[in-house]
């Protein structure tokens, strides 16, 4: 048989789990020091640039 479940308090507990999971989320997104955040944006943007680098040319276009 079958677990008898009170829908209140299941839908309260997933209403519980959703905050928490935002919050974290919200901790991660927001809770990073100015330093932290600019070397993010630094290796982005060297990710970005590495890519581009090895980017074929349009000659292949030309074909």
């Amino acid at each position: 048989m079958a677990e008898i479940v009170n829908l209140r308090q299941a839908r309260k507990r997933r209403a519980r789990d959703d905050k928490a999971r935002k919050a974290a989320e919200n901790r991660a997104a927001h809770g990073r020091s100015r330093a932290e955040r600019e070397r993010l944006a630094a290796e982005t943007e060297r990710q970005a640039r590495h890519l581009a680098g090895h980017r074929r040319d349009d000659a292949a276009k030309e074909r």
